[in-house]
């Protein structure tokens, strides 16, 4: 069955990033159902710049979506995000071979990461007849969005976007993403996105589609103790030690600067490139709002914390009560 042009098109995407919260099964379970988190928590002046191109979204990519087999063999890679590359055999197959909630979470945040805003890709599985559109957003790799093939450095961009979504419980909070696009273009950083999400976070960096791996070192200005966790586990554990893996596949290399050679942009906004295994890669940097911090003590059972006898985030009286 061949799709038509009508069927494969590039479409315009709504003015809205789609705030949602991504539901889908996991190894062990079932993550949230979805909910739509609207613009509401964002300022004014940071809401009205969503219309157009900035660097604030939402995250929530699940680690089993990060991990997908055969991220390099999607028919991408070579091919370009553009209607030739969703067109191919190897794209049909790459999507069938998954259950389709998890392919369709991984193309909705790769679309939001590569292609600009504005912009969307639609595609109708010649399999199953269902069609799908994904939004764009950050436009990080303009030439392959618009169908070149992919160079290192633009899967380098992608693989650290990925990464600066994935969400340790698979659910959504609002972050702030910072770096340069693959022409060397600084993300647009909307009015007050800079006070608002003044906490630093974390950088991203490495290459799934060359099986490289995928790394994440918290910001030196991030300190965190036992008592306080935040949905943003995966970079902001209070205990990250070098090499950790308790979010495979990605892997917390301790804190930027040091061992992973990580290197500030002149703008000392964010990092430009960090370093592994005597590797140089292309760096995106995030940062969250500090209230997004929660501490054991505050009256409210967190998602990141658990019930227990003491005051930690793992063990939180105060907060979740004993466990039975």
């Amino acid at each position: 069955m061949s799709m038509s042009t009508q069927e494969l098109k590039f479409e315009a995407a709504g003015r809205r990033f789609p705030w949602m919260l991504v539901g889908l099964w996991l190894a062990l379970g079932c993550a949230p159902e979805p909910q739509d988190f609207g613009e509401a928590a964002l300022p004014d002046s940071a809401a009205s710049a969503l219309s157009t191109t900035n660097s604030m979204t939402p995250n929530g990519l699940t680690l089993n979506g990060l991990s997908l087999n055969g991220m390099s063999y999607n028919g991408l890679s070579t091919n370009g995000l553009s209607t030739n590359g969703l067109s191919t055999p190897a794209f049909s197959s790459w999507f069938n071979s998954n259950p389709a909630s998890i392919s369709d979470m991984v193309m909705r945040y790769l679309v939001r990461c590569a292609v600009p805003s504005g912009q969307s890709r639609t595609w109708t599985n010649p399999s199953t007849g269902s069609s799908y559109t994904w939004a764009g957003g950050l436009g990080l790799t303009p030439d392959w969005a618009s169908g070149m093939p992919s160079t290192e450095l633009e899967e380098q961009l992608i693989t650290a976007c990925l990464a600066a979504h994935v969400n340790k419980y698979g659910v959504s909070m609002q972050i702030s993403i910072v770096g340069r696009n693959s022409k060397g273009t600084a993300l647009p950083i909307a009015a007050g996105e800079l006070e608002t999400y003044s906490q630093k976070e974390a950088a991203f960096y490495g290459n799934l589609f060359r099986n490289e791996g995928v790394y994440v070192c918290k910001d030196p200005l991030l300190k965190l103790n036992s008592s306080q966790s935040t949905l943003r586990a995966c970079s902001l554990e209070s205990q990250i030690v070098g090499g950790s893996t308790e979010c495979g596949p990605m892997l917390i290399w301790g804190t930027c600067g040091g061992s992973n050679s990580c290197k500030p942009d002149s703008s000392k906004q964010y990092y430009s490139t960090c370093s592994y295994n005597g590797k140089t890669y292309a760096v995106l940097s995030t940062s969250i709002r500090p209230q997004d911090i929660y501490k054991c003590g505050d009256g409210v059972c967190q998602q990141s914390e658990s019930c227990g006898t003491g005051t930690t985030a793992s063990s939180c009286l105060a907060d979740c009560g004993t466990c039975e």
